[in-house]
């Protein structure tokens, strides 16, 4: 960013941060009484060097007029946390492009001085219920686990990543953060399971619960996931109670990673670093599937798959047999490839 970028211009109203706009409306009675006060955050610093922003991004002509606008770092030469930078750019991209935008944009994103605090209101807002359930809560009880728990503070901008480099149809991280049920999904799961596991377990019914409501995606508070997860399209996922799902993972929609009836215990899927799960695909029991393997879309899994196989079918079988399946050399979950063990011919 260049010191002309930071120099303060007129900013439109609609992309002020909060504290400094000047709100003329009138107070509705209930219409508001659901949104999330304006969160006072310290930023996340996730890295030491200046913030990687698209070059084509500060030079509209017409950048300079959201300048006033905070930037992590500024030109202070501190810490940035540059995933946060480069949503903000983004965010200030759309609303150059679409004026529309502004204010939805500044409420959700360029008000927010950390990455923690917009995803704890945009959460809150998602999952809030009219005159039951309130924003402002709900933005207190998330806030107070994503400012405090670094692991997942981490997983946020790695899941964010994932959507990026993995998804073709996420050509920014704004969009993902703003408009991905997956990503917004898994995050929420996140700060259920940091309820579950300290033993507040009805704020993490509750969380579930809304999340399956809101996204359609059921996942127990209980289940462990790792970092770099994708959740794509999302709609239908379900996964259990004793399920563990790697790093690096791509699931698609209609996935469940269920149990085989009422046993009790450890009963889930435990699915690898690096698995690809292709739609639909039914995944049963307390079964491994090894690191970047790849399970084909319908399939139905209810023993193991070894690492860097494909499995295919119903119930599934091995790409190449069981004694001798074909190996991938990469990583299934990475390079998101559904299709090319099939020879298949119409």
């Amino acid at each position: 960013m260049t010191s002309s970028i930071l120099s303060p211009p007129v900013v439109p109203d609609p992309v002020r941060p909060v504290a400094h706009r000047i709100v003329t409306r009138p107070m509705a009675t209930c219409a508001d009484s659901s949104r999330a006060p304006p969160p006072v955050m310290t930023s996340l610093s996730c890295g030491t060097s200046r913030p990687q922003i698209d070059q084509s991004v500060s030079q509209w002509p017409g950048f300079s007029q959201f300048a006033g606008l905070p930037v992590p770092g500024g030109d202070s030469g501190e810490v940035v946390d540059d995933v946060w930078a480069q949503i903000r750019a983004e965010a200030l991209a759309d609303v150059e492009l679409e004026p529309i935008l502004a204010r939805y944009y500044s409420d959700l994103i360029l008000r927010h001085d950390s990455l923690e605090s917009a995803l704890a209101d945009h959460l809150a807002r998602k999952l809030s219920i009219p005159d039951l359930l309130y924003a402002t809560d709900l933005f207190n009880l998330f806030a107070e686990v994503l400012l405090d728990d670094l692991t997942i503070q981490s997983a946020v901008r790695a899941d964010l990543q994932a959507a990026r480099d993995r998804d073709p149809a996420c050509l920014k991280m704004a969009h993902c953060f703003l408009y991905y049920k997956g990503f917004l999904a898994c995050q929420a799961h996140r700060i259920a399971h940091r309820f579950w596991t300290i033993g507040r377990r009805a704020a993490a019914l509750l969380i579930q619960s809304r999340s399956s409501d809101v996204f359609s995606v059921d996942i127990h508070p209980g289940a462990w996931i790792g970092t770099g997860v994708l959740l794509d399209h999302a709609t239908g996922v379900v996964i259990g109670e004793t399920a563990v799902v790697g790093h690096d993972v791509s699931i698609l929609h209609n996935v469940t990673l269920g149990g085989t009836g009422k046993d009790s215990g450890d009963r889930h899927p435990k699915i690898g670093d690096g698995v690809l799960i292709g739609a639909g695909t039914q995944i049963l029991g307390n079964v491994k599937v090894g690191k970047g393997a790849k399970v084909g879309a319908g399939s139905v899994v209810l023993k193991d798959v070894p690492a860097r196989t494909t499995a295919v079918g119903n119930p599934a079988n091995l790409i190449g047999g069981k004694d001798n399946p074909v190996r991938l050399d990469r990583l299934a979950g990475l390079t998101m490839d559904h299709t090319s063990w099939s020879d298949y011919v119409i």
